[in-house]
């Protein structure tokens, strides 16, 4: 094992609280649960039944991630996972607000959506599917299919997820690499934009100094 601990296990009255740090690999994450329910932990968690929340931070997980995390807490005998929650993430001041299209669901192979302005996005955009404005483009879920903001011409645009898993992205003019070229891997909730024609990617985190939007807290 590293050093750096990626889970934090705390009892409280209702039985366990699993922290699970939402910048890691996921695969680093799952190497270390199954370490502490394997090894590390055994003495904690023996005996009667305990109830587990696992809290991911501000990591979006898929179904199938939802999962593999349930059924490794599920093979220690006596533990029973109630929930598995993600923090909802923060939805950025917008420009052009006044345009702003709000859509829930689905977009899946073959479908597109298109609009003039900025859209937000509460749900996942498939392989197959495509997303093309003018402004900003900002999907609450999944990015998995092709993105394409600013598609006018405004290089300022840029497209934001909380999973960033595109099979393309373009802005303007410019269409990004081969995702596993320049994608980061991260689970934190990312954005592209276009830096001097070069299409870069950063955590939502750093949006402020682009946008030089008001900052809530500073560390």
């Amino acid at each position: 094992m590293t050093e750096k601990q990626h889970i934090t296990i705390k009892g409280v009255k209702e039985g366990l609280i699993f922290l699970l740090d939402d910048n890691c690999e996921f695969s680093a994450l799952m190497d270390e649960l199954q370490f502490k329910l394997e090894k590390s932990h055994q003495q904690l968690l023996s005996g009667p039944i305990v109830h587990v929340q696992v809290k991911l931070g501000t990591r979006q997980v898929s179904e199938e991630e939802r999962e593999r995390i349930r059924l490794a807490i599920r093979q220690q005998g006596n533990l029973l996972v109630q929930s598995i929650e993600s923090e909802p993430p923060i939805i950025p001041q917008l420009e052009d607000g006044n345009n702003l299209k709000v859509l829930t669901g689905i977009v899946r192979s073959g479908q597109t959506l298109e609009h003039d302005g900025n859209l937000l996005l509460m749900g996942d955009l498939n392989p197959g599917g495509t997303l093309l404005c003018t402004g900003d483009i900002y999907v609450l879920g999944a990015l998995r299919g092709l993105a394409h903001a600013g598609f006018k011409g405004k290089e300022e645009a840029i497209i934001a997820a909380s999973l960033l898993k595109p099979t393309q992205l373009r802005i303007s003019g410019v269409i990004s690499r081969p995702p596993d070229e320049w994608m980061t891997g991260d689970a934190a909730m990312e954005f592209a934009y276009l830096n001097e024609g070069v299409m870069k990617i950063d955590k939502m985190t750093q949006l402020q100094r682009l946008r030089k939007l008001p900052v809530l807290f500073r560390a």
